[in-house]
C-alpha cells in the first residue's frame, strides 16, 4: 500500500513524536493528493462502533474553499485566544507551565492568521443523525476520534505535520453549508495538513504518570 518514503520510526518515537504543528507547517509546499489518500487508507483500519465505519472524510484544497474556511477559523480564534479558556491564560503563576502556554497561545494565534494558507485541511466526519444524542456519545466520537488520529500518525511517519484544531465547530453548521456536507453528519476535527519545516520533534513535558493514575478505586 505504500509509496512514499516512510519515516524510520519505532512506534514508540512516532506516537510520542506526533507533535500539534502551526507555526512549523510549510504553507509553500505543495502536498500530493495521493500522499492524503495514503494516509487516509490507514487511518481506514481504525476501529468503529459495531464496525458501521461511518465515516466520511472532507479533504480540502480549492483555494478559495481554504481562505473562507480560514477566515471562518481567524474570527473563532481571536474569540478564543480573548478568552479565559485561552491556552496563554492557563499556568501564568508556574514559572514551569506558564513559558510554556505562552508559546502555544503564540502559535496558535500564528494558526489562526495562515490557516486558509495551508496547502490541504481534512475535515473527518461522522454520520450521527440531524440531533446528537442527548446521553452518552462516546460511541459516536469514538468511532470516528481513533481514525483521525491514525491519520494524523501516518501523515507523521510520511513527513507531514498536522494540527488538531476544533475551534471552527462553533460554525460548524456554516462550514458544513460551504462544503457541501449533508445534513446528519457531524465534524469531528479540522485538520491542516502539509509538509514541516524544521528538521524533527521530540516528546514534549508531561505531568508525572503517577499524578493522574488510578488502580481499582480513584
Amino acid at each position: 500500500m505504500t509509496s512514499y518514503p516512510v519515516l524510520d520510526l519505532t512506534p514508540d518515537e512516532l506516537l510520542t513524536t506526533t507533535r500539534t504543528v502551526r507555526k512549523r507547517l510549510d504553507t509553500t509546499r505543495e502536498v500530493p493528493l495521493e500522499l492524503i489518500r495514503e494516509c487516509l487508507e490507514v487511518a481506514l483500519q481504525a476501529p468503529s462502533g459495531s464496525n458501521r465505519q461511518g465515516w466520511q472524510w472532507m479533504v480540502v484544497t480549492e483555494p478559495a474553499l481554504r481562505a473562507r474556511i480560514g477566515d471562518i477559523y481567524r474570527e473563532e480564534v481571536e474569540k478564543y485566544l480573548a478568552s479565559q479558556a485561552s491556552a496563554a491564560k492557563q499556568f501564568v503563576d508556574d514559572p514551569d507551565r506558564g513559558p510554556v502556554q505562552r508559546r502555544i497561545g503564540n502559535s496558535v494565534a500564528w494558526l489562526g492568521e495562515h490557516m486558509g494558507e495551508v496547502p490541504v485541511l481534512v475535515i473527518p466526519c461522522i454520520r450521527g443523525g440531524v440531533e446528537l444524542p442527548a446521553g452518552n456519545q462516546a460511541g459516536l466520537w469514538g468511532s470516528i476520534l481513533p481514525a483521525a488520529w491514525s491519520y494524523s500518525l501516518a501523515a507523521r511517519a510520511r513527513g507531514l505535520g498536522t494540527a488538531w484544531t476544533t475551534l471552527h465547530l462553533s460554525r460548524e453548521a456554516e462550514v458544513a453549508e460551504l462544503l457541501g456536507i449533508p445534513e446528519g453528519f457531524h465534524q469531528a476535527a479540522l485538520l491542516p495538513t502539509a509538509y514541516f519545516t524544521g528538521e524533527t520533534f521530540k516528546p514534549a513535558p508531561r505531568e508525572p504518570l503517577d499524578s493522574v493514575l488510578h488502580v481499582d478505586r480513584w
